[in-house]
């Protein structure tokens, strides 16, 4: 009988804390649930069992010695294949990185590692994290499980899989257009992408030009996700962009949403598509704001679209990592990826200027907007899961819909830099997961999860798993 599979990381951790449980015990059980569970999902590409193993079983008899090791002592921990972790492949589900052995931890992984987690395993991604479903000519397509035929969603499409599916309670992400999110929507769990900085990234060999990409997690509960965030939030000096640590805990502060806000229910933000079920979904979650006793308005404004100009930009920071490789082994990277990371070879100071001209206006409409409200509601994602292989869906309920159509709700508040996160609102007609969007202030990472936790306990989704 499983006991942990689908408990959050802050009752698994409260079991370890009280020897009510080891970490011996979990990681016997989380590798059980591997091996019958994974060849479904292939929400993890690589696993390191015997080291997990032997470290659990280290951890456990230094808890039983009085050691105190740190809040997340002995929990099972998913790494997004886009990120370091010592002694593993970090192969960006990337062919001609296949045997890219590296030596050192991600700053995330290490000050998750330091809190007392043990990594399991390495969790499937893209080709570097480059579209919203989760597939490689390396490791093949990663599989939801409300619904093994369709997607978990992407770019941190293994590790939402890996959590909604029982496998592992914590796992990484990284967001540079919903990365988190989407994945988070389609798989009904929790995912925050946090304010631009506020997770270090690297060490890395080159700085990011598109100041996007941000690291989080994918979690069961928003519990989980601010705990997650107390052990990995703070400046580090090998990341210049990255922020002083906050000045409270998250988990301490969790609780205190304000009462009465004033909140802006966006359904399209202006521009954008939404299948009608998944919208269902979205209002009866925003009612629950109202619930509670909050003003929710909607807000019928409308942000630039900014969908021509994501693209180039984040192809700025993959033909960093990309260009050498790509000369040599061309025949092994994605078509659809090489050929963006060409276009981005043509872009001139002046193609650059009017995408960081056009960002300056997103953020003035977004300081406009925050300035009467104090949270934006919005879907995360217009559809529900489409096809494990793909492709995304190019019209919604018989209407045509641009490329980034699909992701409408996502990318823009990379661009900002706002912190935003998904929560469940129910499931469609199809018994697929839709999510909520809650975007906060500028650096209001706290607000954005005290909103999120209010929510979580009226409209409670914990119980609400998919069964494998």
């Amino acid at each position: 009988m499983e006991r942990f599979s689908h408990k959050p990381a802050w009752e698994l951790a409260a079991l370890i804390a009280s020897a009510e449980t080891t970490p011996l015990e979990l990681m016997r059980e989380t590798l059980d649930r591997m091996d019958s569970v994974n060849p479904v999902l292939k929400a993890f590409v690589s696993l390191r069992p015997e080291a997990a193993i032997a470290e659990a079983r280290t951890m456990t008899e230094e808890l039983a010695a009085g050691k105190i090791i740190g809040p997340l002592a002995g929990l099972p921990l998913g790494v997004k294949d886009l990120e370091d972790t010592a002694g593993m492949v970090t192969s960006y589900g990337s062919i001609p990185f296949r045997d890219n052995l590296v030596h050192a931890d991600s700053i995330q992984v290490a000050r998750l590692k330091a809190a007392g987690a043990i990594v399991v395993g390495k969790t499937n991604t893209p080709e570097f994290g480059f579209t919203g479903f989760t597939k490689n000519r390396l490791h093949g397509t990663s599989r939801n499980p409300w619904n093994p035929e369709r997607t978990p969603g992407g770019s941190s499409g293994g590790s939402a899989a890996a959590v909604a599916g029982g496998l592992v309670p914590l796992c990484t992400g990284s967001d540079a257009g919903g990365s988190i999110r989407i994945p988070a929507s389609y798989s009904g769990c929790f995912g925050l992408k946090p304010s631009f900085g506020r997770i270090p990234v690297g060490p890395s060999p080159f700085l990011s030009y598109s100041s996007m990409i941000v690291m989080g997690p994918l979690t069961r509960t928003v519990r989980d996700a601010a705990l997650y965030m107390d052990c990995t939030a703070g400046y580090h000096p090998a990341d210049p962009y990255s922020l002083p640590a906050p000045p409270r805990s998250y988990l301490s502060s969790i609780d205190d949403l304000p009462e009465r806000l004033k909140i802006a229910f966006s359904p399209d933000l202006g521009y954008a598509r939404v299948q009608k079920d998944v919208m269902a979904c979205v209002e009866q979650a925003v009612n629950a704001f109202k619930e509670m006793g909050h003003a929710v308005d909607l807000w019928t404004g409308q942000l630039p679209y900014t969908g021509d100009v994501w693209t180039p930009l984040i192809c700025t920071d993959i033909y960093a990592q990309l260009s050498d490789v790509l000369e040599k082994n061309r025949d092994e990277i994605g078509r659809t990826l090489a050929a963006a990371v060409d276009q981005t070879r043509g872009l001139t100071v002046a193609n650059l200027t009017a995408i960081q001209q056009l960002r300056a206006q997103l953020n003035l409409h977004l300081a406009e907007l925050f300035e009467a409200f104090d949270l934006l509601l919005t879907p995360t994602m217009p559809t529900e899961a489409f096809a494990a292989g793909g492709p995304p869906p190019d019209e919604i309920d018989g209407q045509p819909i641009p490329l980034l159509g699909a992701v409408a709700f996502t990318y823009p508040f990379n661009l900002s830099g706002h912190p935003a996160a998904s929560v469940p609102a129910g499931l469609t007609q199809g018994g697929l997961p839709a999510g909520l969007q809650i975007i906060g202030p500028r650096h209001r990472d706290d607000r954005v999860l005290q909103a999120a936790r209010a929510y979580e306990k009226i409209r409670p989704w914990d119980n609400q798993w998919p069964l494998m």
